[in-house]
């Protein structure tokens, strides 16, 4: 199983945003440079992240984007499926019951996944740089 590398660019900016920036926008450029990545490829992962409603998008000569939610709130897992959906990562591709052990098992794993990935928060990360 492997993220994109728009997952891995969403999570260092949101991490950004949290530890350097919570209460205040950030350009595009600013966080592109910061983050080493092109300002055109960052910006459509951060429509992705303002449509999920994690950040927002703040108009004008000073404006950029800022965090939409509480810190604290805001889990590795919401950003994983503001970038990557939410279809599961494994589907049985033959044409039996529901009942498929096989599937059963994949699912399982993934809903152990998921939970980890929804306990973790980003601001835990943050905190840990600064400590």
């Amino acid at each position: 199983m492997k993220f994109s590398q728009a997952t891995d660019y969403a999570l260092h900016a949101m991490l950004y945003l949290v530890s350097e920036a919570p209460d205040k926008p950030v350009s595009v450029q600013l966080l592109a440079e910061k983050l080493g990545v092109s300002q055109t490829y960052l910006s459509k992962m951060l429509t992705k992240l303002v449509k999920a409603g994690l950040i927002h998008s703040v108009p004008g000569a000073n404006g950029g984007y800022r965090l939409k939610r509480n810190q604290d709130d805001i889990s590795f897992l919401d950003v994983i499926h503001a970038i990557e959906g939410t279809s599961s990562l494994f589907e049985c591709g033959f044409q039996h019951s529901s009942e498929c052990l096989i599937q059963q098992v994949v699912l399982d794993a993934e809903r152990q996944m998921e939970q980890a990935l929804r306990s973790k928060k980003i601001s835990d990360i943050a905190r840990q740089m600064k400590g």
